[in-house]
C-alpha cells in the first residue's frame, strides 16, 4: 500500500473537527453491530487466538466493517487493527506519517462475560502520536471524542447531547483509582500507590477507565502488564485533551510505532495530573 497521501485525503486530515464527526458514526456503526451479538447473560461461541486471547463474531465482523468505512474516507491511509494483527496481516503494511489504530472490541473478555464496559476504539496517528479518538461505549450509550486543538467531549444516547469533558483538579480527600477488572498485579499497584492518598479504587475494563479520568471521574490509573496499541490510542487523545497525560514508568509520553514488537505499549499510568513530576 502507498504511504502516498492525496490532496483530497489532506484535505479531511487538516479539518481534523470534521473527520472526528465521521469517525464517530462509524464507530456508532460498528457498536451497534457487536451489540446484535451481545447478551448480559454471557455471549457463548468465542474462538481463542494464537495467543490464548479470546475472538468472538462480533470482534472480527466490527473490524471489517470499520476498515470498509475508513477506506471509504481515506484510502491511502492504512489500518491496523487488533484482528488484523492477529492474523499477520498488519506486518507488511507500508505506514508512513499517519495510520489509523482500531480496536473493533477492546474488552472482549467483558463482552463474553455480558459486561457492560465494553468499548470500540479508533484512533488517528500522526508521526507516532495520537491526533484523534473515538471510544464508544455500546452498551452504556456513551461516546467519547477528541482531536488535536480541539476539545475532548461525552456524547450520552440517553439526552442525546454533546458535553465537553475535563479532568478534575485533584481532589483532597485523595484520588479515585481506576483499576481494571480482568488484569492487574496488585502488589505493584499497591508499591505505586504508597506515594499517593487514595480515598478508593474503581474497578472497569476496556479503555473506559481512561475516558472516565478525561471527565473527571476518576484521577489515575497504573497498568502493570501488557497492553497493546490500539487498546490505549484512541482514549489517549481523548485524555490529551481533556487536560490529562498518559506516560510510561518513566514518565515519557507513550508513542505509537507500528515498528513495535507484537504491537506491545510499556507499561505506563494515566492521570488527570502529572503524576510523574508529583514523585
Amino acid at each position: 500500500m502507498s504511504t502516498e497521501i492525496s490532496d483530497k485525503s489532506r484535505k479531511y486530515l487538516q479539518n481534523l473537527g470534521a473527520l472526528t464527526n465521521m469517525v464517530k458514526r462509524i464507530a456508532l456503526e460498528a457498536g451497534e453491530l457487536t451489540l446484535e451479538y451481545y447478551e448480559d447473560a454471557g455471549f457463548v461461541g468465542a474462538d481463542e487466538k494464537h495467543d490464548g486471547s479470546p475472538v468472538t463474531i462480533a470482534d472480527q465482523q466490527a473490524e471489517v466493517l470499520i476498515e470498509a468505512r475508513l477506506k471509504e474516507i481515506l484510502p491511502d491511509v492504512p489500518m491496523i487493527g487488533e484482528e488484523l494483527a492477529s492474523r499477520g496481516d498488519a506486518d507488511n503494511l507500508e505506514i508512513g506519517e499517519y495510520f489509523w489504530l482500531v480496536d473493533p472490541l477492546d474488552g472482549t473478555k467483558d463482552f463474553i462475560a455480558g459486561g457492560q464496559d465494553y468499548t470500540v476504539n479508533i484512533a488517528l496517528i500522526r508521526n507516532q502520536q495520537p491526533v484523534l479518538g473515538v471510544v464508544y461505549a455500546p452498551v452504556r450509550g456513551s461516546l467519547y471524542a477528541a482531536h488535536e486543538g480541539g476539545r475532548a467531549v461525552r456524547w450520552s444516547e440517553d439526552t442525546d447531547k454533546e458535553k465537553e469533558i475535563f479532568v478534575r483538579p485533584e481532589p483532597r480527600g485523595g484520588l479515585t483509582v481506576m483499576a481494571s477488572k480482568m488484569h492487574g498485579h496488585p502488589a505493584r499497584m499497591n508499591d505505586f500507590l504508597e506515594g499517593f492518598k487514595v480515598s478508593k479504587i474503581l474497578r472497569h475494563g476496556s479503555s473506559l477507565k481512561m475516558c472516565m479520568i478525561a471527565a473527571g471521574k476518576g484521577d489515575i490509573y497504573p497498568r502493570f502488564g501488557l497492553t497493546c496499541l490500539w487498546d490505549t490510542a484512541a482514549a489517549h487523545a481523548v485524555l490529551n485533551a481533556a487536560g490529562g497525560c498518559l506516560l510510561d514508568l518513566q514518565g515519557k509520553p507513550l508513542i505509537y510505532n507500528h515498528k513495535a514488537p507484537d504491537f506491545l505499549n510499556p507499561e505506563f499510568v494515566a492521570a488527570g495530573f502529572n503524576w510523574f513530576a508529583e514523585e
